[in-house]
């Protein structure tokens, strides 16, 4: 029996937080052993973050061995870089031709982005969401692991499929949101009203997946929490339970558990032990990372052969657009 696909990808624009690894790279080896699963490494996107090209290749080597470090098989799913397929970039350019610009202009990242830097917006930034779905869709992805943050992506994507297929004919796959029982929405250390993000100008709102133990102590040490004094979970105090949903992910204790555990105690003692749960959470993962970071050739052998099997798939997805909209085939 067939199994339904996946499709995710990472952008390599910087560090990956604690946020990424318990929201995504921490479900992938799960996902594997139950779905047909494709893992990406979008640097084409990443592209829109005008980003350097020495940090664009380096970040690039860095998410693949994070991916192998989280258990990603490539035997058992196809892992490769985005731009070995340029299939990605023809159904863009396809999709652009069915796709309003009044909705790409909608899009809530987007006029985020543009209302920081309106001074300097650049096309691909707008047209982001047509690259995104046109991944989702070369692939029938029947889910996405997504966020809360990017259901508006996935949205427009259906939107897409809807709108394609009805022009057409039945092509593509509607995608759906794949939901995961673990990873939390984890929030920055200083500002527990914004997400954890790689791109976080204050460098104590985040830990990296990378970080040293003495990095990750003073960064959890120093997280805003209140003058309660009390641990609690609640959204009253939201940085504290911004650790606690930290310590539950990496523990798979419940909050209530940890509140338990740490009833009439300081917030101290509860953050020196999140240090532990976290260090020790992160040792294993960067123990492999450094293993293949120093295997470029292992890394190169991994890519090449995931890219063949992507541009196997991809390139029929292709023909059949390509059939349907009336392009003559060579």
């Amino acid at each position: 029996m067939l199994k339904e696909r996946v499709f995710s990808g990472i952008q390599p624009s910087g560090n990956l937080t604690i946020g990424n690894y318990l929201g995504a790279l921490k479900n992938f080896s799960v996902q594997q052993d139950l779905y047909d699963c494709i893992y990406c490494v979008v640097d084409m996107h990443a592209l829109t973050a005008g980003i350097k090209a020495e940090d664009l290749n380096r970040y690039s080597y860095e998410i693949l061995s994070l991916y192998l470090a989280a258990d990603l098989d490539p035997e058992k799913s196809i892992i490769y870089f985005q731009s070995h397929v340029p299939a990605h970039t023809e159904l863009q350019w396809i999709l652009n031709s069915i796709t309003p610009l009044g909705q790409l202009s909608r899009m809530t990242q987007y006029k985020a982005k543009a209302e920081k830097h309106a001074d300097n917006i650049y096309a691909g930034l707008l047209n982001y969401p047509i690259l995104m779905a046109a991944d989702i869709m070369l692939f029938d992805a029947k889910y996405v692991p997504v966020g809360d943050d990017q259901r508006q992506h996935l949205e427009f994507t259906r939107d897409l499929v809807e709108k394609f297929n009805s022009i057409y004919g039945e092509t593509f796959v509607m995608p759906e949101m794949l939901a995961t029982k673990t990873g939390t929405r984890i929030m920055s250390l200083q500002n527990p009203a914004a997400k954890m993000s790689k791109s976080d100008e204050d460098i104590n709102g985040a830990i990296y997946i990378l970080d040293s133990e003495k990095d990750i102590k003073k960064k959890i040490m120093r997280a805003v929490t209140d003058s309660v004094g009390v641990i609690a979970y609640n959204k009253d105090q939201a940085g504290l339970k911004n650790l606690i949903d930290i310590y539950s992910s990496f523990t798979d204790l419940s909050p209530d558990d940890i509140v338990k555990k740490f009833d009439n105690q300081g917030y101290g003692t509860f953050k020196k032990e999140l240090v532990e749960v976290v260090v020790d959470g992160l040792r294993p993962i960067q123990n492999r990372y450094n293993e293949y970071m120093s295997n470029k050739d292992q890394l190169e052998e991994i890519y090449r052969s995931g890219a063949k099997k992507a541009r196997k798939l991809a390139n029929a997805k292709i023909k059949e657009v390509c059939d349907k909209i009336g392009l003559i085939e060579l």
